[in-house]
């Protein structure tokens, strides 16, 4: 399977979904607010790299596996997003390997 972590075009960029890795020691927490605190320093490093912060962030998409993991998941959110509000949509659904809790993706816009 071939893709790209991200895709700029013009002022957006794409960022495909990212899940809880910590790649610096490539591990999986078991813990879903560790996983999406991880999400969002990848989406971080990603977003620098690509030119825009995450102020710039406009729509995001979480996917999670369970519906009772929202609470946990809910600080961390405000804690990354809430100065932004971006539009946003929670999905619940499987994920590609058990250990996976949660996935975000962004979109972002520069004017």
């Amino acid at each position: 399977m071939a893709y790209s972590r991200a895709v700029v075009k013009g002022g957006w960029c794409f960022v495909s979904g990212v899940t809880g890795y910590d790649y610096r020691r490539m591990v999986m927490p078991e813990d879903v607010a560790q996983q999406a605190r991880n999400c969002f320093a990848t989406i971080a490093d990603v977003l620098d790299q690509a030119g825009f912060q995450m102020a710039d962030i406009v729509r995001v998409q979480y996917t999670v596996t369970d519906p009772d993991h929202v609470d946990a998941l809910a600080p961390v959110l405000r804690d990354y997003l809430a100065h932004i509000c971006p539009a946003a949509t929670m999905v619940v659904a499987g994920l590609i390997r058990p250990e996976m809790k949660v996935e975000i993706e962004v979109t972002a816009m520069q004017e």
